[in-house]
């Protein structure tokens, strides 16, 4: 039996994305990677201020102001830690260790007048 061209009973439905669809799913992955892409940065500098609080806290400075001036001299060292100095940290010691704490808030800017905020605190370990 040969199906002609216009038997609508025998041809099979196709199924798959429409147009539509996958705009919109193009546009929901570019926000998305759009996000990430401006809150990595972010991210990674709490990750290395993090890791220089934990670095200066292992050393075994006495004094608060040694702990600042190898905090500050660290954040000459590393690039991009710009948004903590020194002056931010909270100094004091617990069961006979320092224990560094920081905190801070970061804005970034996703379009026009958007942002988004967030808000970063750690301590030494």
């Amino acid at each position: 039996m040969t199906m002609k061209f216009g038997d609508r009973s025998k041809r099979q439905s196709q199924s798959g994305i429409t147009l539509l669809g996958l705009i919109f799913w193009a546009v929901l992955l570019s926000a998305v990677v759009l996000v990430a892409m401006k809150v990595f940065p972010a991210i990674n500098e709490y990750r290395t201020i993090q890791s220089m609080v934990n670095k200066i806290a292992q050393t075994g400075a006495a004094s608060v102001p040694e702990i600042r001036a190898a905090f500050e001299k660290a954040r000459t060292v590393e690039y991009g830690v710009t948004s903590v100095t020194g002056r931010d940290l909270d100094i004091s010691k617990e069961d006979d260790r320092i224990v560094i704490k920081f905190a801070y808030d970061k804005e970034i800017p996703l379009i026009e007048p958007v942002y988004l905020l967030i808000k970063f605190e750690g301590q030494s370990r």
